[in-house]
């Protein structure tokens, strides 16, 4: 079944509780969160900190995706904070295997995320010892950004990568999806969607995310 993963990135960060409670009461399945450090992504946003404190608002899975330099110093601040699922960019991490253990070793689901532009070979050889495959399809760093024409050819291609090296991984879309975009993505082999703007600047969740699930889950017509 796929899963949608509202980002809280484009949510009022004033009522950050508040907003988690609404999309989980509107059907959310994972709540992503984009940890910024300024450095590796040109913005800076939430810490451990905040995110223990968010964990007590909700029962939803943390999907918390560290778009960082250096993930392996951090690991452990991020599991004790709550995190269900930490996500490290293949890019920032010179040891990936390493980091990726680290993250398993605290009983945590691990993934491993890649920019657009970068290779999916990079990925290939690190799929049987992760849970989860991200691919950005906006370049990260800042919210609401347009999907990239053109990336729907690589999630299909990361899909059958996954299938054919550990059919078990999910695979994770992350950048401008939207109502308009959603069942392509999804089409192309999507397990998980990511979606920031789209919900939280809709002004409707329930109705936003009950569109979304009825895209995904509406019966294939053959003709």
């Amino acid at each position: 079944m796929k899963q949608i993963a509202p980002s809280i990135l484009s949510a009022d960060g004033s009522r950050l509780g508040e907003e988690i409670a609404a999309v989980e009461a509107a059907g959310a399945d994972l709540i992503h969160i984009d940890v910024m450090d300024g450095h590796f992504v040109p913005n800076l946003t939430i810490g451990p900190g905040l995110i223990a404190s968010l964990r007590k608002t909700t029962r939803l899975p943390f999907d918390v995706h560290l778009m960082i330099e250096n993930p392996e110093r951090y690991i452990d601040a991020f599991a004790k904070a709550g995190s269900d699922r930490i996500t490290v960019h293949t890019e920032a991490s010179i040891h990936l295997h390493r980091i990726i253990s680290m993250i398993r070793e605290k009983g945590i689901r691990a993934g491993v995320s890649l920019n657009p532009a970068t290779p999916l070979a990079q990925v290939e050889p690190i799929l049987p010892d992760i849970d989860l495959l991200l691919v950005m399809t906006v370049n990260p760093g800042f919210g609401g950004q347009k999907f990239i024409g053109g990336m729907l050819p690589k999630i299909a291609q990361a899909k059958k990568m996954i299938m054919a090296v550990a059919p078990e991984v999910f695979l994770e879309v992350d950048g401008g999806v939207t109502l308009k975009n959603i069942l392509s993505i999804a089409d192309a082999g999507a397990d998980i969607l990511v979606a920031g703007a789209s919900i939280f600047g809709s002004g409707n969740y329930p109705e936003t995310i009950g569109a979304m699930r009825a895209l995904l889950t509406a019966p294939t017509v053959s003709v």
